[in-house]
């Protein structure tokens, strides 16, 4: 029995290949807009440190000190709290925005290879309440991680904090480490899938999160094996592009810490002659380079994650040929017509 992974993987880079070239830059540059919400952006922030205002004066130390000396959290100047507060906030609604975001344009995305045709605003129309219901969905998922993860912690805190026994502590955490990892491969799979493939079937039955899930659990109940392949494969496809993706935002960033490096140190000259204004330079600097860096990594990803998407489409519609999204791109790969 032929493994649909196998064959695919050829496939879709000349479906990849047909979509992208030539290089159109608008084209390009909203696939860049799309693939940076829907696929992440694959960096990490940078914590931000602060220091919050005390009033104009120093706080004094039987104020933010107990008996022994040590810190009181609760005698913490109330405005520092705030900000945290404030601050923990709104990442936290950011991350919800990005997480919306970015599960729209999952479907932008699938309707713009679909459709051999990149249009954010006319696909975002048409399909951002089936986006509402994937953003729920992922974040239930999430939700049930974070949950998984406070039991975790307590059982194995407690024994130790409560009955004063250490060696339940390390019993749990033997206990736990197989369940964990379980629980991760079974949780990535879900999560993987739905990307991959749910996401395509609602936008082929137009139906939501759960219809389109048992839909694809009766094509995994009758070709197991095949799925099977396609997570093993697309793992490794999916880590060798993330080193593609990452040597390639590397060698970008280096190359625009030239230019910035240039800059930056006229800000510092302009820094030393007027402090104000020198650092209002300085935070503009930054903020560009930020800028610059997530642009390069968007335009790295349109290769990648089209490749990837692709193959997933053409995986999906071998094994059950009614989820078939791309029957004329699929029909022109297999003939040696792929590149128009």
């Amino acid at each position: 029995m032929p493994l649909h992974a196998i064959e695919a993987v050829d496939d879709a880079v000349e479906a990849t290949r047909a979509f992208l070239w030539p290089i159109a830059p608008r084209k390009w540059a909203k696939l860049a807009l799309v693939v940076l919400f829907a696929a992440g952006p694959g960096t990490n922030l940078s914590t931000v440190q602060f220091n919050a205002p005390t009033g104009g004066g120093t706080v004094p130390d039987d104020a933010v000190t107990g008996p022994d000396g040590a810190i009181d959290p609760l005698a913490v100047d109330e405005s520092v709290w705030l900000v945290v507060g404030g601050v923990v906030a709104a990442a936290l609604l950011l991350g919800l925005l990005f997480l919306f975001v970015g599960s729209v344009m999952e479907f932008v995305l699938v309707e713009s290879l679909r459709r051999e045709s990149v249009s954010v605003r006319a696909y975002w129309g048409r399909r951002w309440r089936q986006g509402v219901r994937l953003f729920a969905f992922r974040l239930l998922l999430a939700l049930f991680v974070l949950g998984g993860a406070a039991v975790a912690v307590a059982a194995v805190a407690f024994p130790a904090v409560l009955g004063g026994v250490p060696e339940l502590s390390l019993v749990a955490v033997l206990l736990l480490v197989p369940v964990a990892v379980l629980l991760a491969v079974l949780l990535g799979l879900v999560h993987g899938f739905t990307t991959a493939f749910v996401v395509p079937v609602m936008v082929l039955e137009d139906c939501g999160v759960l219809a389109a899930w048992r839909r694809l659990w009766a094509a995994i109940a009758a070709n197991p094996v095949q799925f099977l392949a396609y997570a093993v494969v697309g793992f490794l496809l999916s880590a060798a592009g993330g080193v593609v993706v990452g040597v390639a935002v590397g060698v970008a960033a280096a190359a625009l810490l030239i230019p910035f490096g240039v800059l930056g140190l006229f800000a510092f000259l302009l820094l030393m002659a007027a402090g104000p204004v020198g650092i209002a330079a300085f935070v503009v600097l930054g903020l560009l380079f930020v800028v610059a860096v997530l642009a390069a990594v968007a335009l790295a990803q349109v290769p990648v994650i089209t490749y990837l998407r692709y193959y997933a489409l053409l995986v999906l519609g071998d094994i059950d040929d009614e989820l078939d999204l791309i029957p004329e791109r699929r029909a022109a790969v297999r003939d040696g017509d792929a590149v128009e």
